[in-house]
């Protein structure tokens, strides 16, 4: 249960208010940065907050319980606040906003109505849209590990252990086709598919997800991307791109060698077989159901 403070109290009783919504966001790396509906800045609990000029937020509902509520803030880009840059390296993913009401004309007359987690953001004409989470979504957020047939490491991370030296091809853009499909130079030694489901890292930092690999008869290669690409890439950009791996146990043992270290439950029965009936044309020993 909220106390509203009395000097705020005493103003929200009145016939006249003047009042408007603040927002802190706090970044994960840090970062703090205020904003404000109002048209001129404001400052109390040692933060400014920046007038935005078509900041807003949409209607939120309160519901008791802990069902995960969520609204949303809509703002433009501005070089001195929030940058489509920050946005699409994800600087502000899982970041913590505490919206304030305030007295603009005494702004320490004020009172936190609820804290919040940025969750999907949205860009489109040099606007932002990003949605609200309410601490409660933390609940439906899986704990622990997942029984699945499919291995749950990052390839050659520390829990795959996988050396991806073999497995790692460099090179240069030779011509863009389009934002999804480019023609890269240096990859004539591997086969088509090598680096499907791979990791395309360009050297100024962008990393990218590999959907297809075709080899061509010139030595080049066609990378299709599974999204595309979010800034331009020119002719000659160097790059690094990493194989891909399925998560299936055949792929970790065919391809990498690496069944021993697979962090997948390749064993675990699945839902017909849960369902099925003892037959006497199994044989049922207690040994793996699957090779």
């Amino acid at each position: 249960m909220k106390t509203v403070p009395v000097a705020l109290a005493a103003h929200l009783k009145q016939e006249a208010t003047t009042t408007c919504h603040c927002w802190r966001v706090t970044r994960r790396d840090g970062t703090v940065l205020g904003f404000t509906e109002h048209d001129r800045d404001l400052v109390f609990d040692s933060t400014i907050f920046l007038a935005a000029s078509g900041f807003s937020t949409s209607e939120a509902e309160a519901s008791a319980g802990l069902s995960a509520g969520a609204d949303e803030v809509a703002g433009g880009f501005s070089s001195a606040a929030i940058r489509e840059d920050d946005l699409t390296a994800g600087r502000y993913d899982g970041a913590r906003v505490e919206l304030f009401v305030v007295n603009w004309a005494e702004p320490e007359e004020h009172m936190l109505l609820n804290v919040r987690e940025i969750g999907e953001v949205s860009r489109a004409g040099g606007q932002f849209q990003a949605e609200l989470r309410s601490l409660a979504h933390r609940l439906s957020q899986p704990q622990g590990r997942v029984y699945g047939r499919r291995c749950d490491a990052a390839l050659g991370d520390a829990r795959c252990g996988a050396n991806l030296t073999a497995w790692r091809g460099e090179g240069a853009v030779v011509a863009v086709k389009d934002a999804s499909r480019i023609l890269v130079s240096g990859l004539g030694g591997f086969a088509s598919g090598f680096f499907r489901q791979g990791t395309l890292t360009f050297s100024g930092g962008a990393m990218m997800d590999v959907e297809t690999h075709e080899r061509k008869a010139d030595g080049t290669a066609e990378l299709t991307l599974w999204l595309p690409l979010e800034e331009p890439v020119s002719v000659g950009e160097t790059f690094a791109v990493t194989a891909g791996c399925d998560k299936t146990f055949s792929t970790c043992r065919a391809q990498f060698a690496n069944h021993l270290n697979f962090r997948g439950f390749p064993h675990v029965p699945g839902a017909d077989f849960a369902y099925s009936y003892a037959d006497g044309e199994r044989l049922h020993d207690g040994g793996p159901i699957f090779e």
